[in-house]
């Protein structure tokens, strides 16, 4: 195998950045655990995800993320097109990842990424199971409003009038 023969675990380049973020992306379980023995960055950053905790949340990938915050994923890193772990699991309506996110300190109100903040990326996606298990976190329906650029054109989205919404269909 590669590893053996003395391939650099954590080599940077390509889509995903690094391997581990590759193996997370797809859950290839085994395969993370084994570039986690071999002493990879659970933290590096770089790649279309921006972490491999953010790869793994975005795509439901409950077993690599526990894995991956057992070895201690920094669970409010920033970066990436999602912004954090927690924008990139509400976004994607992964009920499952969220309560594990926010167990682990994950900041409910954090801003960044595409989609300005959690509450914002599971409102938008009309996700209710999400968008109230981050009200009953305390996520700000009245913080900021987020401008999003969609099929290149601007739109401005109301945070508090989505959530309501979003909670009226449910």
């Amino acid at each position: 195998m590669l590893l053996d023969k003395g391939a650099d675990v954590n080599a940077q380049g390509g889509m995903f950045g690094n391997a581990l973020q590759a193996a997370s992306s797809r859950d290839h379980d085994q395969v993370v655990q084994m570039l986690l023995d071999k002493g990879a960055d659970v933290n590096a950053q770089g790649g279309m995800y921006g972490n491999a905790l953010q790869a793994a949340s975005l795509t439901n990938h409950d077993q690599v993320v526990q894995m991956l915050l057992d070895k201690g994923a920094d669970v409010n890193a920033q970066g990436g097109r999602y912004g954090n772990a927690l924008q990139a699991a509400s976004l994607t309506d992964h009920d499952q990842v969220v309560p594990m996110l926010l167990d682990k300190g994950a900041e409910v109100n954090a801003q960044g990424g595409g989609y300005g903040n959690a509450l914002q990326a599971a409102s938008l996606t009309g996700h209710d199971q999400v968008v109230q298990m981050l009200l009953d976190k305390g996520a700000d329906t009245k913080g900021r409003m987020s401008t999003l650029k969609t099929k290149g054109r601007m739109s401005t989205l109301n945070v508090e009038g989505m959530a309501t919404l979003c909670m009226q269909h449910h």
